[in-house]
């Protein structure tokens, strides 16, 4: 039986969404063969995060883009739910409705240097393979090496080759609009217009 695709999962607030956010998730399906695509899943806004714009915006900006692009995705699946999920809930809810594919989830090293404390860790690494980004100066290799929960899981996570970094975030670029500042070309055409015609992040 031919294997299954992977789907890589990409989770975040994607507030707004950058061009790194971009350029990442085309690098990860260029460089595994295995993945089909990325699948971008924003945050529900009851996420506990100051400056959190509405989900229908934040949806919005991601689909503007990924609709011009065959290789992504973007999902409501936490949006739309009463509460903000847990990171496994999400990813269960997901494997169900693309059955086609396998679920793999994509974090960063920040995240990884977490990954124990979070709800269903055992299970979550388990079940699902974690694909890792190396943020700054960080070394996946290392911090697997100095805790205990990644050297027994070790096998369920997979770095990313030849990460592109990018020390430009979100909050960032959000600074930029209250400041009056241009973020042409820190985000897609299409994020930008969008923000540019719908007037976010001035009043926030």
């Amino acid at each position: 039986m031919e294997e299954k695709k992977l789907l890589a999962i990409f989770g975040g607030s994607f507030n707004p969404p950058l061009n790194s956010h971009f350029s990442l998730a085309q690098q990860i399906v260029n460089e595994y063969e295995n993945i089909e695509k990325v699948l971008f899943v924003p945050v529900n806004s009851k996420y506990q995060k100051k400056g959190l714009l509405e989900n229908e915006h934040r949806y919005n900006m991601l689909k503007l883009v990924c609709d011009k692009n065959k290789d992504f995705l973007v999902s409501d699946i936490e949006i739309k739910q009463d509460r903000q999920l847990y990171t496994i809930e999400t990813l269960v809810l997901l494997q169900k409705e693309y059955l086609d594919n396998k679920i793999c989830f994509t974090i960063g090293t920040d995240n990884l240097k977490e990954i124990s404390k979070w709800w269903c860790a055992k299970e979550l690494v388990s079940t699902y393979k974690i694909l890792v980004l190396e943020r700054d100066e960080d070394n996946m290799e290392e911090i697997i090496n100095k805790d205990e929960f990644l050297l027994e899981n070790r096998t369920s996570f997979i770095k990313l080759k030849e990460n592109i970094r990018s020390n430009i975030s979100s909050s960032f670029v959000r600074d930029k609009i209250k400041r009056g500042k241009s973020i042409r070309y820190l985000t897609p055409d299409e994020v930008y217009y969008y923000i540019e015609d719908n007037n976010l992040y001035n009043l926030l």
